[in-house]
């Protein structure tokens, strides 16, 4: 039951992380525009994410898709690829996880198939949280480096979004829950038959009583 329980916590978490996965890759809000001077009216707001731009001007609201992959910044183009990855893998590792876990009957599948499935499953999360990682501080780490630039224009400059913050929690979910399908391998459980083994025929003969036994039919005994 423990470890039925403790598969269903590691199955929420990286159900969680691959959500996660996906919301921080469509999410605009990477980067936010902060306005640092003194007396000035804000009339709109800028997010930029990896796909879009989107622009608040009082209730208007509007994205745009960026038009040329190849003006982007090398750091952008990065970052698409690597949380494409990542979900593409988040979604591998849990179907392969679903279907090593124990409180799920597969027929033909014994523990110690279900424990390498798991293992494959946690490692996979583990590579995945990392790949996540990686983006969301890469552009994070720019987002600080331009802010606290002083060539760079004191009437807007950008902010940490909510993207941010959800991609290193994300990653989190992802790296826990990786890290409990790993452990199962270590405590694999042997099959249940080799606990108690069925006794043969032979071993039944061989410890009946002597007086017990049957002799042989001989012809007289039909007389």
């Amino acid at each position: 039951m423990a470890c039925c329980a403790l598969q269903t916590v590691a199955l929420l978490l990286v159900s969680i992380g691959t959500l996660g996965t996906f919301t921080v890759t469509l999410l605009p809000q990477w980067k936010v525009s902060a306005f640092t001077g003194n007396n000035i009216v804000v009339f709109e707001r800028i997010w930029e994410g990896l796909w879009m731009a989107c622009v608040s001007h009082i209730r208007q609201y509007q994205c745009k898709f960026y038009q040329s992959t190849l003006a982007l910044p090398m750091t952008l183009d990065a970052s698409r690829g690597l949380m494409c990855t990542a979900c593409a893998l988040s979604v591998v590792a849990f179907l392969i996880a679903v279907s090593g876990t124990k409180c799920i009957r597969c027929p033909g599948k014994d523990e110690q198939a279900k424990s390498k499935l798991l293992l494959s499953a946690g490692i996979i999360f583990l590579l995945t949280g990392v790949i996540v990682l990686i983006p969301v501080s890469l552009i994070a780490n720019n987002i600080i480096k331009d802010f606290y630039n002083p060539a760079n224009q004191l009437g807007r400059k950008y902010e940490l979004g909510a993207a941010l913050y959800l991609g290193w929690i994300t990653s989190g979910f992802l790296i826990s829950g990786g890290a409990i399908f790993c452990s199962f391998f270590s405590c694999a459980e042997k099959p249940g038959g080799d606990r108690y083994p069925t006794p043969t025929p032979t071993s039944h003969r061989a410890n009946r009583p002597e007086h017990i036994r049957m002799k042989p039919l001989s012809v007289h005994s039909y007389i």
